[in-house]
C-alpha cells in the first residue's frame, strides 16, 4: 500500500495541516446552515429564462471568429503568425464546446430539438460525442463531490492508486500529460472506471439512452470522414496547421479548467461517499476561477458553483446569479484569485495539486486528497 504523508485527524481521513485558526473560522466539510431552496430563493427570477436567440448569437459569433482566423491564417500563410493563430483558434474551439455543454445542461434553450441540433453540431465538429459526453457529464452533476459516484476528474481511492504501475502515476500527475487526457477518457474513462463514451453499451447508459449515443457517435464518425477527406483535397498538413494543432489547445483548456474547478485551491476540499454526501454538500466543493481576458470568450464557465448547483441557468446569468447567492452561501462561497489578462496564476495551482492530491482513503465517508511521497519527491525534481 502507499505511505500515507496525513495521518487522520477529527476522525476525517487525510486532513493536511492548515493555519489552526483558519480552521476553527471554518470547517468546508461541516453541513451548510441552509439548504438549496434558499439559494434558488436568492436568484432573480429572470437569471432562469433562457433565451434561445441570444443563445444562437453567442453561436454565430463564435463561429464568425472561427472562421474569420481560419481565413486570414490560409492568406497570410505566415509561419510568425500560426502559433498566435493555433492559441487562439483552440481556444475558440473551447468556447464552442462550452455552448454545446450549456445544450447539454438545458440552458441553451427550452427547445430539446434545438438544443440536440446545436449541440451536435458544435461538439462534433470538435470531435466530442454530444450524448455520450451528455450523459456522462449529467452523471457528474448529479454526483459533484463524491468520491465513487461523481463522473469528472474523480479522485483515485488509495486501493486504485496502488494498483497502478508507477508509470501510469507519472503520466496521470506529471504536467504537461494530464492536461492531454481528454480525448482518452472519452474512450476510455478514468482509472477504476469501465466504459467509453462511444459504446452504446458501455455501464455509463441506460438501455433507453443507446440510440442517442449511437447517433452522436454517427456524428462524430462523419466529422472524422471529413477531415480525412480535407486532408486528401488540401493535403494533411494544411489540415494539421487549420485544425489539428487548435483541436489540442482547446483538449489542453477542457482539462485545465475541468480539473481546477474541482481541484488545486489553497484549502483542500472534502469529498463525500455515503450518508456523508448530499447534493448541496458535492456542489459547495466546486470552485470558481477567475480567466481574466477569457471569462468572455469561453462565456463565463469559470463562475462554476452557482453553474454546478442550479445547471439550467443560462452562462449569461451566471454571473448576476452568482452575485445574488454570496449572501447566502458565506464562507461556503470561496472568491476567485482576480486575475490578469492572462490567468498565468494558475499554473501554480495546477502544479501544486498535481504534485500533492493523489489519492483518497478507502474508508471514511468524508474524505480528502493524500500525497505519495515517492511521487511527489519525483515530481519535485523533475520541476526543479
Amino acid at each position: 500500500m502507499v505511505e500515507a504523508q496525513s495521518k487522520p485527524m477529527n476522525g476525517v481521513n487525510g486532513i493536511h495541516n492548515h493555519n489552526k485558526q483558519d480552521e476553527a473560522d471554518f470547517d468546508p466539510s461541516a453541513p451548510p446552515p441552509f439548504k438549496i431552496a434558499e439559494i434558488r430563493a436568492a436568484i432573480p427570477k429572470h437569471c432562469w429564462i433562457k433565451n434561445p436567440w441570444r443563445s444562437m448569437s453567442y453561436v454565430f459569433r463564435d463561429l464568425f471568429v472561427i472562421f474569420a482566423m481560419a481565413s486570414a491564417a490560409i492568406y497570410l500563410e505566415s509561419w510568425y503568425l500560426w502559433p498566435v493563430y493555433w492559441a487562439a483558434q483552440g481556444t475558440m474551439f473551447w468556447a464552442l464546446f462550452v455552448l454545446g455543454h450549456d445544450c447539454g445542461h438545458g440552458s441553451f434553450s427550452d427547445s430539446r430539438t434545438l438544443n440536440s441540433v446545436v449541440g451536435h453540431i458544435l461538439h462534433s465538429a470538435i470531435l466530442v460525442p454530444y450524448n455520450g459526453w451528455r450523459i456522462s457529464h449529467r452523471t457528474h452533476h448529479q454526483n459533484h463531490g463524491h468520491v465513487e459516484n461523481d463522473e469528472s476528474w474523480v479522485p483515485l481511492t488509495e486501493k486504485v492508486y496502488s494498483s497502478l504501475h508507477e508509470s501510469t502515476r507519472k503520466f496521470r500527475f506529471r504536467v504537461p500529460y494530464p492536461i492531454f487526457a481528454y480525448p482518452f477518457y472519452l474512450w476510455t474513462r478514468s482509472p477504476g472506471k469501465q466504459g467509453s463514451h462511444f459504446n452504446p453499451y458501455s455501464g455509463l447508459f441506460a438501455p433507453n439512452e443507446r440510440k442517442d449515443v449511437i447517433t452522436s457517435t454517427v456524428c462524430w464518425t462523419m466529422m472524422v470522414a471529413l477531415l480525412l477527406y480535407l486532408s486528401y483535397v488540401v493535403g494533411p498538413v494544411q489540415i494539421l496547421k487549420l485544425y489539428c494543432v487548435p483541436y489540442w489547445i482547446f483538449i489542453m483548456w477542457i482539462d485545465l479548467v475541468t480539473y481546477l474547478h474541482h481541484h488545486g485551491y489553497d484549502q483542500k476540499l472534502p469529498w463525500y461517499r455515503g450518508k456523508e454526501w448530499s447534493y448541496l454538500r458535492g456542489g459547495l466543493t466546486t470552485v470558481d476561477r477567475d480567466y481574466g481576458m477569457f471569462n468572455n470568450i469561453h462565456h463565463d464557465i469559470g463562475t462554476h458553483v452557482i453553474h454546478h448547483l442550479f445547471p439550467q441557468i443560462p452562462h449569461y446569468h451566471l454571473v448576476e446569479a452568482t452575485k445574488a447567492a454570496k449572501p447566502v452561501l458565506g464562507k461556503y462561497y470561496r472568491e476567485p484569485k482576480k486575475s490578469g489578462p492572462f490567468p498565468v496564476h494558475l499554473i501554480d495551482n495546477l502544479m501544486t495539486s498535481m504534485s500533492n492530491d493523489h489519492y483518497v482513503s478507502d474508508t471514511g465517508d468524508i474524505v480528502y486528497y493524500q500525497t505519495d511521497p515517492k511521487l511527489f519527491k519525483s515530481l519535485k525534481s523533475k520541476s526543479s
